[in-house]
């Protein structure tokens, strides 16, 4: 909900209020030579400050107000305009409105509006705006997500118009170009109001959906203008997360600002780890955590797999809220189909970290029928999709996932495919049949000899009811150590088709294994055990 005048009396809680104003003075370029600043007030004393935006016909202010009550709203200008002041007040009445919140400790790291505990199951359209901005149907495309139980969606604001070796984007067929000029003559002082208005609409309709968004704020570092900092000066980056914040920051669709994708890109587009990377983006979470005033998480998105995050932050432990971990696992021709060592990397890279984390990339799932214009996803099958989301969950962490017909360079937003399903399997394991955010990963429960890497069975523990998950990744069986009854109560989840069988009991001193199963099962199989 929006509610739009230059004085809105009355505002929802948690729904996006605006102030819109007409400048009285001239301002050569309303961009750069006019800050509107607004400080609002609430009825329990707390006090908010954002700044208001230029849409490129008049100035805007946003804001999603928290709590019931009388607030009062004080609009200034730098330098003075009369018709960009103002003081007043509204009541905000009640509302159901409210991004998702990372909630490091609780559960698995992040709650819906209203407190609890969320597992989190996302997708990845990285150009869902420029798909929008070339007329596709992106409002379909998020209200079937939505429908299907997906929560969130990463996306890029501005597009990359290419990604090596050869994916370009076919569907592209306007410019996406979100700043003034053009990349071959950039004008980084102003920004495209058409861009910008397919921005809002479609930030809007996932509010209107209720689905999630992670905005990515800068694209690759390999890309213009990421890549030109001599360019892309400092003063144009901070003008750039001004505009971005002051505009998206109040819609409760927004759960996570990611920094970069793969932020270690940065200083010049290479990508290695650089420790100047991690100073960035300790700076820019905090310049952002300094203009938005509504809470959101701050993210950063890794490429190189180390050092550990709890190392990469400890001199400034509080400026990053979640780290989008990605990790492959294997994708190659022998074990892609496996997703090997996906849960070893990541609990290295997780290793004494105190935040919030999803699995947010871990391939993306191939759709044969298209060209294979990026060799790396060549063997990102289903059954990549489906143990590599198996491996994350095992983790403790919700799932992002993408596949080829929508992640980038391919519009096929209509057609799902078949690790669709298979993540929706997950999630409803999660969702309905345990007590997910009690869950916590317990490799010490497994015993006997290891198998070998990405074989070995994974477990989850629920401390308080007792409850264990396995997960066999090839069948066969595991013994577990430490369970407090001498039988168990079985039963047998089918990740392949969300099917939880009739529960069975057996000795505690017996392995474990699907009831079905036989000595030459290959088939992932996922264990719901209730010890007694």
């Amino acid at each position: 909900m929006t509610t739009t005048g230059a004085h809105p009396g009355r505002v929802a809680r948690g729904s996006v209020a605006e102030w819109v104003f007409d400048a009285r003075g001239r301002h050569p370029n309303p961009y750069t030579d006019v800050v509107v600043a607004a400080e609002f007030r609430g009825p329990g004393g707390q006090v908010r400050s954002i700044e208001g935006f230029y849409d490129g016909q008049r100035f805007r202010v946003r804001f999603s107000p928290d709590e019931e009550g009388t607030w009062q709203v004080r609009v200034v200008s730098r330098p003075h305009d009369d018709g960009l002041c103002l003081e007043a007040a509204f009541e905000v009445l009640p509302g159901t409105g409210g991004p998702a919140r990372v909630a490091p400790g609780t559960g698995w790291g992040f709650t819906d509006a209203r407190g609890r505990p969320l597992f989190v199951l996302g997708d990845t359209a990285y150009h869902l705006f420029g798909m929008a901005h070339c007329g596709a149907d992106v409002a379909g495309y998020l209200r079937r997500r939505r429908e299907q139980g997906f929560d969130l969606v990463r996306v890029r604001v501005p597009v990359s118009p290419f990604h090596p070796p050869n994916g370009h984007n076919d569907w592209q067929t306007r410019s996406c170009w979100p700043w003034g000029g053009s990349p071959q003559h950039p004008l980084f002082d102003r920004f495209d109001a058409a861009w910008f208005a397919t921005v809002d609409r479609v930030v809007a309709e996932a509010s209107r959906i209720g689905i999630g968004l992670e905005l990515v704020v800068e694209g690759w570092g390999t890309e213009f203008p990421f890549n030109a900092r001599g360019t892309f000066t400092a003063e144009w980056e901070d003008l750039w997360l001004r505009h971005l914040v002051a505009r998206y920051d109040a819609w409760d669709s927004v759960w996570i600002w990611t920094l970069m994708n793969e932020y270690e890109f940065y200083p010049d587009g290479v990508p290695r780890y650089d420790r100047v990377a991690d100073l960035w983006a300790l700076r820019m979470a905090r310049r952002l955590k300094q203009l938005a005033p509504h809470g959101k998480a701050v993210a950063v998105h890794n490429g190189p797999p180390g050092p550990p995050f709890a190392e990469r932050f400890a001199v400034d432990p509080g400026a990053i809220d979640a780290v989008m971990v990605q990790s492959w696992g294997s994708h190659d021709a022998r074990e892609g189909w496996l997703a090997t060592g996906l849960e070893t990397r990541i609990g290295e890279l997780l290793d004494g970290w105190r935040g919030s984390a999803l699995l947010s990339e871990y391939g993306y799932e191939r759709n044969p029928a298209l060209p294979l214009n990026l060799p790396l996803h060549e063997f990102c099958d289903v059954e990549h999709t489906r143990r590599g989301a198996w491996r994350g969950a095992m983790s403790g962490l919700g799932v992002v996932h993408g596949f080829d017909n929508t992640w980038g360079p391919f519009l096929n937003l209509q057609g799902d495919q078949e690790g669709v399903a298979a993540l929706l399997h997950l999630a409803r394991f999660f969702r309905e049949h345990v007590a997910f955010h009690r869950l916590r990963p317990a490799p010490a429960l497994i015993t006997g000899p290891r198998a070998e890497e990405g074989r070995s069975a994974l477990a989850l523990h629920d401390p308080a009811d007792g409850t264990v998950v396995v997960y066999l990744p090839v069948g066969g069986s595991a013994r577990l150590t430490g369970l407090s009854a001498a039988a168990a109560t079985v039963r047998d989840y089918d990740p392949r088709t969300g099917v939880l069988s009739e529960p069975r009991v057996q000795s505690c001193d017996l392995p474990f294994g699907a009831a079905d199963a036989t000595a030459d099962d290959l088939r992932d199989h996922v264990l719901l055990i209730t010890p007694g």
